[in-house]
């Protein structure tokens, strides 16, 4: 029988006061801002770097190898911050960021332009699961949702503001200054976060870093990404290449896994993984995490393909998901406060995603935009709430020196799950099309959708069909975790809800 996580706290200072609290969120949210436009703000500008560069064959790496570095790195700066500290982690993390930045804004040709994109993802990647494991730092896991609900506001704005401002930069001024943009606001963040960070309450022990490890974990998990990206578009799924690529990554697992084992200590202490809570979250928010990522991503092509909505009828439906996701995350903030019975808000979310889900899949065409906003403002509100509440139950089952490695464990399991759920969707929709990836896109830019949207709803019955499995799966998952209080101030006592 395995011990269980530790969960008792050693003495630790005193509780940070209001204005200090919001002088270091104000810091990370600003970090976290540069790095959540970044993942949108190039979208606008794609065609024309891809004109200007002389290299269109490439230029979906762009925005892969960003998403690639971001992913990989997840775990290992939640692991460092463990080591080193929180403050000068993060100060590495926006750091890298902008130097990327500026290596994007001067590279000459696709091939600098997708390396420094990557090393840009690296420092995106380390300064998101910070943020997160910096907020469980400053408040108690009782009081953690609200907090973390800010970042989801944050994550709006940057999903809205990122395409008009990347398109308005491409048109107006030139496509590098949407590199060059995260130079004066980077070097904002980074004197904003240092000071802030000073006063952030010290975790840290001194720990060894299980350099192979670590490289057998990001091996396999870039091997994996690549055969989730490059599957049904670049290559068969069933071609050498891709085959290939999935054989590597399960043997680095197996070779990951064996030296979990053996290490003295290693990346990811056994005391985590063997915590029931721990795997039962991880599970919850790599499928229903995922689904909101592929969601975002699938739903303007449902929206135009299947019920023949303009684009920015489209991208309406879509700020209406957004945005209930984003008033779901609060309320799971305030309802984690008042009632005794925390658990019924993720369970009540994804029921409530799943309604969505078997709406759409039951009935895919016809509908309204009315109707579709308001199944997307049902669903988006119960999936919202899924982001804080796994971050609040994983933290709250760990101590305080072991946070940065759990939080970043599950931020990185939650986008790979993104990953993974919109390489099932793709392989749906463009396998399905005529075999080859290319039938959807050729559809898209020929207007050929307004004369097969039938056997286009056909195809998306199946996405949300697999939405829903992926849903449920996440929904087993929750029911499976235990409950155990939440530490931190007793629940307000003039909202008795349980």
């Amino acid at each position: 029988m395995s011990a269980p996580v530790p969960t008792t706290e050693p003495a630790s200072p005193a509780p940070l006061d209001h204005a200090t609290i919001r002088a270091i969120m104000a810091g990370i949210l600003l970090a976290m801002f540069l790095s959540a436009l970044e993942q949108t703000i190039v979208a606008p500008a794609l065609p024309t770097i891809g004109r200007t560069l002389a290299d269109v064959e490439n230029l979906s790496w762009v925005v892969t190898s960003y998403l690639l570095a971001a992913t990989a790195v997840t775990p290992l700066f939640g692991k460092l911050s463990d080591i080193h500290g929180r403050r000068i982690t993060m100060l590495v993390a926006c750091v890298i960021f902008i130097v990327g930045s500026v290596a994007c804004a001067l590279a000459p040709n696709m091939p600098t332009l997708i390396a420094a994109r990557a090393l840009q993802g690296i420092g995106g990647g380390g300064i998101l699961p910070l943020a997160h494991t910096i907020i469980g730092d400053l408040v108690s896991p009782r009081e953690r949702p609200r907090y973390q609900s800010y970042t989801s506001i944050m994550f709006m704005v940057a999903s809205i503001a990122g395409p008009l401002l990347g398109g308005v930069l491409t048109d107006y001024v030139h496509w590098t200054m949407i590199f060059w943009i995260n130079l004066p606001v980077g070097l904002v963040a980074l004197v904003v976060t240092d000071r802030a960070l000073r006063k952030l309450p010290r975790h840290d022990r001194p720990h060894k870093l299980d350099v192979i490890g670590a490289t057998l974990m990001l091996g396999a998990s870039l091997c994996l990404m690549l055969a989730m990206t490059w599957g049904g578009t670049r290559h068969p799924w069933l071609s050498w290449p891709i085959l290939g690529l999935i054989g590597s990554s399960v043997c680095l697992w197996l070779a990951f896994a064996l030296r979990l084992g053996t290490a003295p200590e290693p990346f990811i202490p056994l005391a985590i993984l063997r915590e029931p809570i721990i795997r039962a979250v991880t599970i919850a928010g790599f499928f229903s995490v995922g689904c909101v990522t592929a969601l975002s991503i699938f739903l303007p092509l449902y929206l135009e393909l299947v019920l023949g909505l303009s684009p920015s009828g489209s991208g309406t439906a879509l700020i209406v998901f957004l945005a209930a996701a984003t008033l779901g995350s609060f309320a799971a903030g305030r309802l984690t406060l008042r009632v005794t019975h925390y658990m019924r808000v993720p369970i009540g979310g994804l029921v409530l995603g799943l309604i969505m889900m078997v709406a759409f899949a039951i009935k895919p065409a016809g509908l309204s935009l009315f109707e579709v906003s308001v199944l997307l403002a049902i669903g988006g509100s119960g999936l919202g709430v899924m982001y804080p509440m796994t971050s609040t139950i994983v933290q709250n089952a760990v101590a305080p020196h072991q946070l940065g490695t759990a939080t970043g464990a599950l931020n990185f399991f939650r986008q790979l799950g993104g990953a993974i759920i919109v390489a099932v969707f793709s392989a749906i929709m463009l396998g399905a099309v005529d075999g080859s990836g290319h039938g959807l896109t050729l559809a898209m830019l020929t207007g050929g959708a307004k004369q097969t949207g039938a056997d286009f709803a056909g195809l998306f019955r199946w996405v949300f069909v697999a939405g829903a499995v992926f849903l449920a799966a996440g929904l087993a998952a929750v029911l499976l975790i235990e409950e155990k209080p939440l530490r931190g101030p007793a629940k307000q006592a003039a909202a008795p809800a349980e």
